[in-house]
């Protein structure tokens, strides 16, 4: 006789290959984010989109050894990243591909895969701060402020003057006139320099704990008399003289003390100062987030860096999905007023937060 559990045991079976396929593919997709990373290192995927080439004149194009570059083909095309001629023996990078992996506009998501190799670099110390609590320090992310300036360079060239500004009202134009300018956690400064090129009567000061992100940007900006910065970390920065505009470009919510970050903002600020907060787009209900095609990457990094730096400073560990519903709170907590929100155009994982220090 054939009870209901019997009945029902091949469909768990099909329902378990099915996930352990999709599991694969996930392992999968690991793998050749690490094959996306190296194609853009060695360009790779720059030599490719001059045409089809076998593994030889790939090599010979890019000035790279034929044996790796052929084995390095055999996964991207096999990945579907590029395809292969049997008959020439040529490999293409076919023109949406293209699109996608080399060029100097945001689309070109190639330095994304880069974030992939460097979380991976401290999993022991994530695991122990899981078991004991604490987390891994910002220092222990070697290399971190390349990779972010390399992620955010292309979007920050092609967006922020041209296409992020002009949403929140009466911010160029203040720009324009002249203004006192702050970013506070900026990295390696780089928005900083576009912006004191764009509006050479405002001056811009960069604020950041990383020495070595602020190297970059001075030597960025040398040519910039507008331009300068200072390391501070962002809870505690002090400008000397009341400042017009903040700028805090995916900064927030890594911090330890991201709540006194948001005081010390709308303090800096003169009354009617505008604050531009750039974070990610998610909801502070996972709930909310889930169908997001973006959460899991912003989970992911989340937990293999943004709350734990913060964690490992005692602080808040809010996370990269602190979500619309928490900043808006928290700004109002820290005294600003009316919020205003918009999807980052071009970039999809930011809204553009603008608010002001009531006047």
């Amino acid at each position: 006789m054939t009870t209901a559990e019997d009945s029902a045991a091949p469909d768990i079976r099909r329902e378990v290959r099915a996930f352990a396929r999709h599991l694969f593919g996930v392992y999968t997709g690991g793998a050749l984010s690490y094959m996306i990373d190296l194609g853009h290192r060695t360009g790779l995927f720059d030599a490719a989109a001059a045409g089809p080439a076998t593994s030889a004149e790939l090599a010979d194009r890019a000035g790279l050894q034929e044996r790796y570059v052929r084995e390095w083909l055999g996964a991207v095309v096999t990945g579907g990243i590029m395809t292969y001629d049997a008959g020439s023996g040529r490999y293409t990078l076919p023109p949406v591909q293209a699109a996608t992996l080399t060029g100097t506009t945001s689309k070109n998501m190639a330095p994304m895969a880069a974030m992939v190799a460097l979380l991976g670099q401290n999993l022991d110390g994530i695991e122990d701060a899981f078991r004991h609590g604490g987390g891994v320090p910002y220092p222990a992310f070697d290399g971190f402020a390349g990779v972010m300036d390399q992620l955010g360079r292309l979007p920050l060239d092609e967006l922020l003057v041209d296409v992020w500004l002009p949403l929140v009202p009466g911010l160029v134009e203040r720009l324009t006139a002249g203004a006192r300018v702050a970013d506070v956690g900026c990295g390696s400064g780089h928005a900083m320099v576009l912006l004191g090129a764009a509006f050479p009567n405002s001056t811009f000061t960069g604020y950041d704990i990383a020495e070595d992100a602020l190297a970059r940007g001075r030597a960025e900006a040398a040519d910039l008399p507008n331009v300068t910065f200072e390391v501070a970390d962002a809870a505690a920065f002090r400008p000397a003289a009341p400042l017009d505009v903040v700028f805090a470009i995916d900064a927030v919510h890594d911090q330890a003390d991201p709540a006194a970050v948001l005081r010390g903002v709308h303090d800096a600020l003169v009354p009617g100062g505008t604050f531009v907060m750039i974070d990610m787009a998610a909801s502070s209900d996972l709930a909310e987030n889930v169908g997001n095609p973006f959460a899991p990457w912003i989970y992911a990094i989340s937990t293999l860096h943004c709350m734990t730096v913060s964690l490992a400073q005692d602080g808040a560990g809010l996370g990269a999905a602190w979500g619309e519903q928490v900043a808006r709170t928290m700004l109002a907590e820290a005294g600003f007023g009316e919020v205003s929100t918009r999807p980052a155009p071009g970039q999809a994982l930011n809204l553009i937060y603008a608010t002001q220090r009531p006047g």
